[in-house]
């Protein structure tokens, strides 16, 4: 069966009109990138009951054909015989950044659905341009901010949509990588700010229920990777919300205990905390002291099940025809909440997000 409906889309953006496909089949998904995070999310598909992991696209075919052997699903080497596959419906870009924004815009022309990992583009226009298409089109975009689906962090914001703490007036978030990245890595990555604080931004508006107005950032580069980037490994962030909440982010490319994500959030009510996760949540007090274990490695294994649940997100998008709760505005917001934050640590003081937007 087929039909047509009319989408308001989300926050009062404008709507498209969507063909609606009826069917208890298995949604057939494509998954263009064949590196750790498009196995990640291979992973799930190949384990979902509602979606089929078609094929597979990576232009490094000596490896990736293999990969995609192992989940059952076909290969091709370019991504635009992915995309115009009669068989796919939605599209999973797990490629490099340089790539998203191009794959995005063919996977829309071509009708499909879209997930794509963070960031859509460290370029702001480029991004409006995507956005565009992807409204035209009538399609679907969730962006990939999986720390929203971990299972402490969506408890803390279920709290707060059930009033536990009143008001949202404060919130301070925690985000230390375990150890930095190699310098040439850090010369390529568009910054700290674009890198690693853009999941940030988006928890500060996911917990805050609000955008961003204005920043303020202190940077320094502790280490020697950061130093030859000409870059900051250790930041503090200021933000003023535009409801009148304001918050810190910490960050750090460096932690020696490990992997360390926190939130807290305090209201007019109360406090909500969500805390650090590891392997075991074991606490042993005894007459020596009170230890516990070493919290996860990284990301990968810290965000097993936001992984997991931002992609049956997607395949149940498509299932019932549902908006997005991550789509491609939130995927802008972090994006323009970093250039601000340039500015800030450029010029040493406050940065109004609408100076930077274009």
């Amino acid at each position: 069966m087929v039909c047509f409906i009319l989408s308001g889309g989300l926050g009062g953006r404008p709507g498209a009109r969507r063909t609606v496909r009826m069917s208890a089949e298995p949604v057939g998904i494509g998954v263009i990138g064949c590196g750790r995070i498009g196995q990640v999310h291979a992973k799930t598909l190949a384990a979902s009951m509602d979606a089929q992991l078609v094929v597979m696209a990576d232009p490094v075919v000596d490896f990736a054909e293999p990969v995609a052997k192992s989940f059952g699903a076909d290969f091709v080497p370019d991504y635009k015989d992915l995309v115009n596959d009669p068989r796919v419906r939605g599209v999973v870009i797990g490629s490099p950044t340089p790539y998203h924004a191009e794959q995005i815009i063919a996977s829309a022309e071509a009708g499909k659905d879209i997930f794509c990992e963070k960031p859509i583009s460290n370029d702001l226009e480029v991004i409006d341009k995507c956005l565009k298409v992807v409204e035209d089109k009538g399609v679907r975009l969730l962006t990939g901010f999986q720390r929203r689906f971990d299972p402490n962090f969506r408890k803390v914001k279920q709290e707060i949509l059930n009033g536990a703490i009143g008001d949202v007036r404060m919130f301070h978030i925690t985000s230390r990588d375990p150890s930095p990245p190699p310098a040439e890595y850090l010369k390529k990555s568009g910054g700290i700010f674009l890198d690693m604080i853009s999941h940030d931004f988006d928890m500060a508006r996911f917990v805050s229920q609000s955008e961003i107005d204005e920043v303020f950032v202190t940077g320094k580069a502790f280490g020697p990777e950061a130093a030859e980037a000409e870059d900051f490994d250790s930041v503090v962030t200021m933000l003023r919300m535009k409801n009148g909440s304001f918050g810190t982010i910490e960050n750090s490319r460096s932690c020696a205990f490990g992997y360390d994500q926190r939130i807290e959030v305090f209201g007019s009510k109360g406090t909500l905390t969500g805390n650090n996760r590891g392997p075991s949540e074991v606490v042993l007090s005894n007459s020596e002291g009170i230890t516990s274990g070493l919290p996860f490695s990284f990301f990968m294994d810290r965000y097993t099940e936001g992984y997991r649940d931002i992609m049956t997100e997607f395949v149940n998008m498509i299932v019932n025809q549902k908006e997005p709760s991550v789509d491609g505005y939130d995927g802008r917001a972090p994006i323009l909440a970093a250039m601000a934050c340039k500015l800030s640590a450029a010029e040493n003081r406050p940065v109004l997000l609408k100076e930077v937007d274009v």
